[in-house]
């Protein structure tokens, strides 16, 4: 009959340790009248990995099980070397993390990027607030994403989070996921249709996809849908069941613009998207959304969406306080932070330039026939439904002959073949309204604009002869200009040999031309690869609906150093740029159509107008008509440089009111309809502009940016020198870690740049190739591949020797490698009597006599405070020392312990003295 242990004594059940919670003993007479009573014995892990995890066995029949009086020490027969005793006690401070500490930051050093001082912010914050509800509005390119994934660290280590849904857009989904795993080294799932397919074969039609894993991704647009929010509610607490504690953690809306409710009118009206996040917000702890703008220009829908953040702040119907707002808002604009503190530039300098076109006679006259065509469409409309439907069908019309020929093409056929149906308006009313050109995948994109571009033109009166003709016209132009390169195309063609192929030899120089249009990309792709372009591969395309394995692939090209990959040209459509990061070895960016929607050009640009772009300068690049520098006016609205210079115009104002793009940008949009209607003739955003002047200053709060700054830094320094987290440290625990579970040790290796040392500083290489490790840490070398080249990249403790560099990798303490160390040598804590193999815990080490007179005994601790619920509330390392002094133990003061603890070295006492004590 095994021991009946006693509640908060220490047991080994199933090879982990646990400490009793509760203890239930059988009914009497239940097992029987002779049986001997059982035991329900409810436990509670105390390992770092499942610290609060719950377990409940019958204690009578559960095998192998163990109790423990108390913990002791190993009986040790030998000294440790004093590394390995560093790497122990590194090891056990290092996951000293608790949930009432909010000064000591860990996740910086858990991640693998390269981390500025400002992005500290959100999550200095996060650890103040009892429970997290922030909105971070930082500018677009700062690195948003990074400070959300800082917080999530920080919660996690502290156990103030297991659970983490992130909501997003569709096409961010894998990003996220990439970011997650490759700077965080957390694993998140996502949770789409394919995936909830998947997950039902392999574990059954019932399983629920949102219950599967603590660590989740999903779009909000899958979310918003009947059955899976269905599904997930049913993983919520039922009406009489009470819903604290709550049944999820952290909940993650990126875009968060994107759910706050409509403001048009006086009310701000609920969208589904708002109503599926309003339904989850009451169950999840904590809430981080992110938005560059936040603020539409409407209050009320302002308002409404910081009520779904924190209800007990705010609510929809009243004008936010500017003190609660200051307290969950983190907004810093890119113009705020131009500077380091050495005086270095932080972002890049954008600049929009110009491309002028000598349009011919014949593209003149193309554009001009569209616009006599429009005239006459909308003159044979018999009501307000059919001029309607046909402005929409002549703007997309006049949008794809500004993109190419070929996309024009395309559009025009469609409308010729069912354009004078004369069906009823009433069928596609709803499919226009409902149109939307944010689509994940291009084909589907085309698909559906041709299947509505012919649904709309049913609905249109019968072509008259004259427009007949019209479209003869442009038809015919349409078919001859598809098969050759047209005025854009060939100044691009120029542009390119001049600025990245001068006199026919290559440089290092790259660019990303984008394009709304599957069709126009193709078109490109195709005049560039007859010039020359495409030869080794120097021409990419990505694209919405690609394949993940090969969208990835072109992008580590990208991404990686010139020298080592021969990609040049990239082209993008729209549907494939929203997320990708593409600023490694790019500044120059070209637009070959301005976007209508001042939206999708600021998406466009922020793949390389971001936080981690190492040129000095960004050049955005538009086509105009020739002449437009030298004259303030080319041609009026409605001829193809004047209609260009209108959208120059829109792009140039864009840039000047970037901050208030929320309110601002969705006038540009409809002026920009307006004109390329013929409806208006100047650009004018006054009123708008001054109507945004109140959301500015909402959102616009006086703070000390520089000395909030540094105060950041200290407080990060501060941690650093507390924990002891060096490279050196790192370094010294992976070394014994490895050596602990009889792995082969790490090889030094040469790398330009980094060893040998020219600088003579380093005495020893900081660089690394990782052996060929067995069993279980043979995962040690998943994310070693470069991208790119696929080459096992070495590795490097000191996150100064990656910055910059995609050659080797940086193994912070997070990385599987160090992580799996840490478990080894923090596991040694409940390595207890003599179950230990690995340490004696025990190290004798000589000191300078300048430092230390007589032989000190230092003694650490580990004290551990948890809460009711099991949940670590506190945990630090504490040290006690004394000396021997003519036969006698004297005790050691604070002061005397820290002066003694940084006299330690790595120099192990001679075997005599050893044997000695």
């Amino acid at each position: 009959m095994p021991q009946l242990p006693e509640i908060g004594q220490l047991v080994i059940v199933r090879k982990r340790p646990f400490v009793v919670t509760e203890i239930i003993a059988s009914t009497p007479g239940l097992n029987g009248v002779d049986a001997s009573p059982t035991h329900l014995v409810k436990l509670s892990s105390v390992e770092d990995d499942g610290l609060g995890e719950e377990q409940s066995v019958i204690w009578e029949i559960e095998p192998g099980t163990t109790v423990h009086d108390k913990s002791t020490l190993p009986d040790p027969d030998t000294f440790d070397h004093p590394k390995r005793l560093q790497a122990f006690l590194d090891a056990v401070r290092w996951g000293a993390v608790s949930q009432a500490d909010d000064k000591a930051l860990q996740s910086p050093f858990r991640s693998g990027i390269e981390i500025d001082d400002y992005q500290l912010d959100p999550v200095v914050r996060a650890l103040s607030m009892p429970r997290v509800n922030l909105l971070i509005a930082d500018d677009v390119g700062l690195g948003k994403t990074i400070e959300a994934g800082l917080v999530v660290q920080e919660l996690i280590l502290r156990h103030r989070v297991r659970s983490v849904l992130i909501v997003c857009p569709s096409s961010l989904q894998v990003q996220w996921q990439e970011e997650m795993r490759d700077k965080f080294g957390l694993e998140f799932r996502i949770i789409d249709s394919q995936s909830q397919s998947d997950l039902r074969r392999k574990r059954g039609l019932h399983v629920n996809p949102w219950s599967h894993f603590p660590r989740l991704i999903t779009s909000i647009d899958f979310l918003k849908r009947e059955r899976p929010l269905r599904t997930f509610r049913e993983t919520l607490p039922a009406g009489d069941q009470p819903t604290y504690p709550r049944a999820y953690d952290l909940m993650i809306v990126d875009e968060a613009h994107n759910i706050a409710p409509s403001g048009r009118g006086k009310y701000a009206t609920d969208s589904q998207r708002t109503l599926a996040i309003r339904s989850l917000c009451p169950h999840f702890e904590h809430k981080l959304f992110l938005s560059a703008t936040p603020h539409n220009g409407y209050r009320e829908s302002f308002a409404a969406l910081l009520e779904l953040l924190d209800n007990q702040r705010f609510a929809r119907a009243v004008t936010p306080d500017r003190n609660q707002l200051d307290a969950v808002m983190v907004r810093r604009m890119k113009s705020e932070l131009k500077l380091r503190w050495d005086g270095s530039r932080r972002f890049a300098e954008r600049t929009v330039l110009h491309l002028e076109v000598p349009y011919t006679d014949v593209e003149r006259q193309a554009h001009q026939t569209l616009r006599q065509y429009s005239e006459l469409r909308l003159q044979q409309a018999t009501s307000d439904g059919e001029r309607m439907a046909a402005e929409f069908v002549l703007k997309l019309l006049k949008k794809r002959l500004f993109s190419s020929p070929a996309a024009f093409g395309i559009t025009l056929s469609k409308h010729i073949a069912t354009v004078g149906g004369k069906t009823s308006f009433s069928t596609v009313s709803r499919d226009m309204a409902d149109f939307s050109d944010d689509f994940a995948d291009d084909e589907e994109y085309e698909t559906q604009t041709a299947e509505l571009v012919a649904s709309i033109s049913q609905t249109l009166s019968s072509i008259t002869v004259p427009e007949k003709a019209l479209q003869k016209q442009l038809s015919d132009y349409a078919d001859k200009a598809s098969h050759l390169t047209d005025s854009k195309a060939q100044t691009l063609i120029n542009w390119l040999n001049t600025t990245l192929r001068p006199k026919r030899q290559w440089n290092e120089e790259r660019v990303i031309i984008f394009t709304e249009y599957r069709a126009t990309q193709k078109w490109l792709f195709d005049l560039l690869a007859r010039e020359g372009f495409a030869q080794q591969g120097r021409l990419v395309m990505i694209y919405g609906g690609m394949p993940n394995d090969q969208r990835e692939s072109i992008k580590a090209a990208f991404q990686t150093h010139p020298r080592e990959s021969l990609v040049r040209i990239l082209l993008a459509t729209d549907a494939a740029s929203e997320g990708v990061n593409l600023q490694n070895h790019c500044n120059k960016l070209i637009h070959f159509e301005i976007p209508w929607n001042p939206n999708r050009m600021e998406q466009r640009n922020g793949r390389v107008d971001r936080h981690g772009q190492k040129a000095d300068a960004v050049l955005i690049y538009h086509f105009v008509g020739a002449g437009f520098a030298a004259a303030g006016v080319t041609g009026k609205v409605g001829d193809l440089e004047g209609d260009l210079e209108f959208l120059m115009r829109a792009a140039q104002k864009v840039e000047t009111i970037r901050e208030d793009l929320g309110k601002v940008g969705p006038v540009i949009a409809s002026q920009v309809e307006e004109a390329m209607l013929g409806r208006r003739q100047q650009l004018d955003t006054t009123r708008a502009e001054k109507d945004a002047e109140p959301a500015r200053r909402m959102l616009k709060f006086e703070r000390k940016l520089r000395e909030q700054l540094e105060k950041l830094s200290d407080q990060l320094h501060a941690t650093k020198t507390e924990l002891n987290l060096t490279p050196e440290h790192i370094e010294n625990v992976v070394r014994v870690g490895l050596e602990l579970a009889d792995q082969p040790a790490l090889i030094p290796i040469e790398v330009d740049g980094l060893w040998p040392d020219t600088t003579g500083i380093r005495t020893s290489c900081p660089v690394f190739r990782l052996p060929v490790l067995s069993h279980s840490w043979a995962r040690c070398a998943e994310g070693l591949a470069h991208p790119h080249s696929k080459c096992i990249r070495p590795i490097v403790f000191d996150a100064a020797l990656a910055t910059g560099r995609d050659d080797v990798v940086l193994a912070h303490l997070n990385h599987r490698l160090v992580q799996m160390c840490l478990r080894l040598l923090r596991a040694e804590i409940w390595s207890l009597g003599q179950q230990s193999k690995h340490l004696s815990r025990v190290s004798a080490c000589v000191v300078d006599d300048a430092s230390i007179r007589h032989p000190v005994v230092i003694a650490h601790g580990r004290i551990v405070v948890l809460g009711g619920d099991n949940h670590r509330l506190h945990e630090e390392v504490i040290a006690a020392a004394g000396t021997f002094s003519q036969g006698r133990f004297n005790r050691m003061n604070v002061g005397e312990t820290k002066v003694a603890l940084q006299a330690v070295t790595d120099v192990p006492v001679p075997p005599a003295i050893e044997e000695t004590f």
